[in-house]
């Protein structure tokens, strides 16, 4: 089964990093040796196994009490490999969830079930929902501090299920549990004998995801191969990743941009030849023409194409300390595509706590925003929502080489 990357996300104080701690050490997933370090803490200072210390890596984390930057763990069954993304809980830190909810198959949102529903909770899942993810689990934590209540699980099941329609997830599943006490974690908790559902582990490894390969096929070029040893001087390829769909020997295919139609000849993989490619493979294309390919080119069949534009609507999130610039020139890397570009307009801002778009004629550090930008020559692409692998990118500042914002295109 593939491997599942997952998110955890919530308001400070929430759990997430004792969460992550108790799905790794309820599975024997944590080294021997920081095993050893906690036990030696816990006879020290005669408490519990501080679980969140497992995440919360950085000293001046522990020294705040709080998760600062995203912490990857990861940890595996009998079932399933996983990927974890421990996600800061402070909104300064907005950037920051983006990263890791970017790569992420499953969204958990924490939710203290003494608190309910916050403002920091429907910023998390939008965030989710916005960078593509599916599927959401709102796992709400320390049930044991309101006697296991079943009316309080519900009430607040039904807080988010007032919500939902704002947002854009195809399943949402809801756990009671206690990450410190280990209810509802790996196995069902007989504290929660209303609870008809599965315990959350078990939920992980049985989650169905959006396999890319049922998807158009994409291919960017990574690398063109041509040898300079003279017993290989016919060989030319053209290696990269199959990012979405998939290829087979005799597919007809356009070169993009140079809309050039040709014939695959061969697939190589791990240097043998193969007739299918799918999603994922990381493999050598031949063609049947002699045609100028280079980096950053676009393959795909004939009969699904990409967007063509060199105006494109797109989703910012803002990640740099300097606002952006309208007019300003910046450079927007596409995978192994580079163009420059200008923001002719912000269309409007996400506003998290009103829940609602504003105007704006400014956009800064964590904002969220629709604007609109102009290549200086087209791009070919695909909306987001329809396939993430292709339908993102990221803008540099051309000045300092900054990372300064990431791009989800829009339907154009």
């Amino acid at each position: 089964m593939k491997t599942l990357r997952f998110i955890t996300a919530g308001n400070v104080d929430d759990g997430k990093s004792t969460l992550i701690g108790r799905l790794l050490y309820d599975s024997d997933s944590i080294h021997t040796d920081q095993l050893g370090i906690l036990n030696t803490l816990k006879k020290r200072e005669d408490l519990d196994i501080d679980l969140s210390l497992i995440t919360d890596g950085l000293r001046a984390e522990r020294e705040q009490g709080i998760t600062i930057d995203v912490a990857y763990k990861y940890f595996s069954t009998k079932k399933r490999k996983f990927i974890i993304a421990d996600a800061p809980g402070h909104e300064q830190y907005t950037r920051n969830m983006i990263t890791g909810a970017s790569n992420s198959d499953v969204i958990i949102l924490l939710v203290d079930a003494r608190k309910g529903i916050t403002t920091q909770t429907k910023r998390h899942a939008s965030i989710g929902s916005l960078m593509g993810i599916k599927k959401a689990i709102l796992a709400i934590n320390k049930i044991d501090l309101v006697a296991y209540s079943e009316e309080v699980f519900y009430t607040i099941k039904m807080q988010f299920e007032s919500i939902k329609k704002s947002l854009d997830f195809d399943e949402i599943m809801y756990v009671p549990l206690s990450a410190l006490n280990g209810d509802n974690i790996v196995s069902k908790s007989g504290k929660t004998s209303w609870y008809n559902g599965a315990p959350l582990l078990e939920i992980l490894e049985n989650l169905q995801i959006t396999e890319f390969i049922n998807k158009e096929s994409r291919f960017q070029v990574q690398w063109v191969i041509r040898p300079k040893d003279t017993d290989y001087h016919d060989y030319r390829g053209f290696a990269g990743t199959i990012l979405s769909g998939s290829y087979a020997v005799g597919d007809k295919v356009k070169i993009l941009p140079g809309h050039f139609e040709t014939i695959i000849t061969k697939i190589e993989k791990n240097q043998q030849s193969i007739d299918l490619s799918i999603a994922g493979d990381n493999v050598v294309l031949h063609f049947n023409d002699s045609i100028d390919i280079g980096r950053g080119d676009t393959i795909v069949k004939i009969d699904d194409l990409p967007y063509s534009s060199n105006q494109i609507n797109t989703w910012v999130s803002w990640l740099d300390h300097e606002p952006l610039q309208l007019g300003k020139v910046y450079n927007l890397q596409h995978r192994f595509k580079n163009v420059r570009v200008k923001v002719e307009k912000i269309n409007r801002k996400w506003n998290f706590n009103d829940w609602e778009f504003s105007k704006a004629h400014k956009i800064g550090l964590n904002d969220i925003a629709q604007i609109s930008i102009r290549t200086n020559q087209p791009l070919f692409f695909d909306a987001f929502k329809k396939n993430s692998k292709t339908g993102n990118a990221i803008l540099i500042d051309e000045t300092n080489f900054n990372t300064v914002g990431a791009l989800m295109f829009l339907e154009n």
